[in-house]
């Protein structure tokens, strides 16, 4: 998971600068997040550190504050209905962009329409949906879930969820994701 999560933050507008500079603080380079080495337990470390450092992984902070520790990842392929079912996180901003649902293709239909959130300019997300249109590819979503079916919450890839709403022609049949696990995130403040 963490592998991943960096991987899409260093393509990120608004995460990538961090991550760059995490890795030169590392005395590293790009290659430890887009190239991973799994089974190297000091690469493991060294994302590990850099994820508790930008976003507060470790230390329960920001994003990860209330994140249950008894988390289990898998890899799961989404049909396009189950793609669609997944929820944003409960943070203004999303919950702003899809009207109060939470829904990704609500989203679509009010960016769409012109609505913008808190002045943010949509033209990421139109830019991603054009992208998919064209195949490009992209990292794994990171969702959560308080049960092993059903009830996902997207965890990381809310630019990329959302151009698959606007873009619903060019999603595949079936898409991977990486789906943690745990009851409690009932509990966690942004399911």
């Amino acid at each position: 998971m963490i592998a991943t999560f960096l991987q899409a933050e260093c393509d990120s507008e608004r995460w990538g600068q961090a991550v760059a500079d995490a890795l030169r603080r590392h005395r590293t380079n790009a290659g430890l997040v887009t190239s991973p080495v799994l089974a190297d337990a000091e690469e493991n470390t060294l994302r590990r550190a850099i994820l508790d450092e930008i976003r507060g992984y470790g230390p329960r902070e920001g994003l990860f504050s209330g994140f249950p520790g008894d988390v289990r990842w898998q890899r799961v392929r989404l049909t396009r209905d189950e793609l669609a079912a997944v929820r944003y996180i409960d943070y203004d901003y999303w919950v702003e962009l899809s009207g109060g649902s939470r829904r990704p293709a609500d989203a679509a239909e009010r960016i769409r329409s012109g609505v913008r959130v808190f002045g943010v300019a949509n033209d990421g997300f139109l830019d991603a949906a054009q992208a998919l249109r064209t195949g490009a590819r992209w990292p794994e979503l990171i969702l959560v879930s308080a049960a092993a079916e059903g009830g996902d919450v997207v965890l990381e890839g809310h630019v990329r969820l959302t151009a698959c709403a606007l873009a619903v022609d060019a999603v595949p049949a079936e898409t991977e994701a990486l789906r943690g696990v745990s009851p409690r995130f009932a509990d966690w403040w942004a399911y």
